[in-house]
């Protein structure tokens, strides 16, 4: 027997095990050697429309009646990046008219801390307290978006600000405060993560600023490092306008990076990071609405949508068994090993399962039955020309494989363009159809052409005279 054919069968077999394990229900890997830590649970993660979730909507809070559409534009595409950072894979992010966006969260697991990192505007600003320490969670008045100028004596403006909610000036409705001036904001990020200390235990968020930051920080630092001696000049650090910490400057800071530390959770340094690595809203957001939202198909909806699929499968495999018998055989099997790398691949990326993902994981399943149809008539044609039945078999895939490659790419080729308008248009569920498709039309070419190709080599070594002399069982 040909030793490539031994190499891809051994593949085929311990591919098809790793599957199994993964496919199978309450399983994952959980590694802990030395440095090399992995915890990873492969669970099935179903869409609003399976098990439900949450529905917000949520509007502009803004004084004004309209709002520049690139404005909402910029929110909608945030709010997408940090719902996506959720590990919610099949979000919807909608507008709703010049002002309102719709979020549906399938299956989230605590509603109302997503809900805070998706609104929140995640405004990060490093400011100049001077000698005077700032309490946490002290609201303050800020310079932003005019930044500390480089050379000032001093970097706090006595100001006059209105008392009002709408911003108008009395006579009678003014006070004199401190405005703080800012040295840095959250445009300045590159890129921001949660990390513990691993000497304290003390969880905080690590930062990295860009070159231009990076130069603006060294300037400030370096003009007021005090080298641990009182009294201490502070930079404190406020998040849409509260003071989360005040750290004094000891040393100059010359590699634009750092950490933020405070009193936080490891679920609220998260969050967090993710408001500020996604960058800050240019409009606020206030809460309109609020509900749970029920599974819309409802749990007999399902279990009749499983058994449809089941009936039908198993129909497309008596087919193949009983018109093609021994290549319908071992197109089965490779059938089989399809759904379950699709199933595995749904748990590891993770793909959300909606009606129309698993329409295009249905509409998949029948294209690799129908490459398999398009190899077998072209050998039963090679068979009845008089060809030798290997090949015959080898003619049957060679030139197939021009219309099998020809119809994937044309579907490829669709499946880009709906997943490009679904992300344009925040049309989720069409996204998750378009990856569903997409990726079995991918694993189809694998299995229809190589695991199938490689089974009937193997069965060809073992069974060749007789399948040769024993036509009815090609299918001829």
């Amino acid at each position: 027997m040909n030793r490539n054919i031994v190499l891809l069968i051994l593949v085929i077999v311990i591919l098809a095990l790793v599957v199994v394990y993964i496919d199978l229900p309450n399983t994952g890997i959980h590694i802990a050697l030395g440095p090399i830590k992995i915890d990873r649970d492969f669970k099935v993660r179903q869409g609003l429309d399976l098990q439900g979730g949450v529905q917000v909507l949520l509007v502009a809070d803004v004084p004004t009646d309209t709002v520049e559409s690139l404005a909402m534009q910029q929110v909608q595409t945030i709010v997408e990046n940090r719902v996506n950072a959720l590990g919610l894979t099949e979000p919807v992010v909608q507008r709703q008219g010049g002002q309102r966006l719709i979020v549906e969260l399938p299956g989230i697991e605590d509603p109302e801390a997503a809900v805070a990192t998706i609104r929140e505007t995640g405004m990060l600003e490093f400011i100049d307290a001077g000698y005077g320490f700032l309490l946490p969670e002290t609201t303050v008045r800020t310079t932003y978006p005019d930044l500390w100028a480089d050379g000032a004596t001093t970097h706090q403006v006595t100001a006059t600000v209105p008392l009002t909610s709408t911003g108008a000036l009395t006579a009678t409705e003014t006070q004199t405060q401190t405005v703080f001036a800012t040295v840095l904001a959250g445009n300045h990020l590159k890129t921001a993560s949660a990390t513990t200390n691993t000497r304290t235990g003390e969880i905080g968020i690590s930062f990295e600023l860009t070159e231009e930051g990076a130069q603006y920080f060294k300037d400030f630092t370096t003009a007021h490092a005090d080298n641990n001696l009182e009294p201490y000049y502070y930079l404190s650090i406020a998040l849409d306008k509260q003071v989360i910490s005040s750290p004094h400057i000891v040393t100059p800071i010359t590699e634009g990076k750092g950490e933020i530390s405070g009193k936080f959770t490891l679920e609220e340094a998260q969050a967090l990071a993710l408001q500020l690595k996604y960058g800050a809203l240019p409009i606020p957001l206030r809460v309109e609405s609020y509900r749970a939202v029920g599974p819309t198909l409802g749990q007999e909806s399902v279990h009749r949508s499983i058994q449809a699929g089941v009936v039908g499968l198993s129909i497309v495999l008596l087919f193949m068994l009983r018109y093609y018998r021994v290549p319908g055989f071992l197109a089965d099997l490779a059938l089989i090993l399809y759904g379950l790398l699709n199933f595995a691949l749904y748990k590891l990326i993770p793909v959300t399962l909606t009606l129309p993902a698993i329409t295009g994981f249905i509409l998949s399943t029948g294209m690799a039955v129908d490459a398999n149809i398009l190899v077998f008539e072209r050998m039963k044609e090679e068979l009845r020309a008089g060809r030798k039945l290997g090949p015959a078999i080898e003619a049957g895939f060679s030139r197939a494989w021009t219309s099998i490659r020809d119809s994937n790419i044309s579907t490829l080729i669709t499946c880009a363009i709906l997943f490009y308008f679904g992300s344009t248009f925040g049309a989720g569920s069409v996204k998750g159809f378009a990856v569903t498709l997409a990726l079995g039309v991918i694993i189809n070419l694998f299995t229809a052409i190589t695991v199938t190709r490689t089974l009937i080599r193997l069965v060809f070594g073992w069974l060749g005279d007789k399948l040769e002399t024993n036509r009815f069982l090609m299918g001829t």
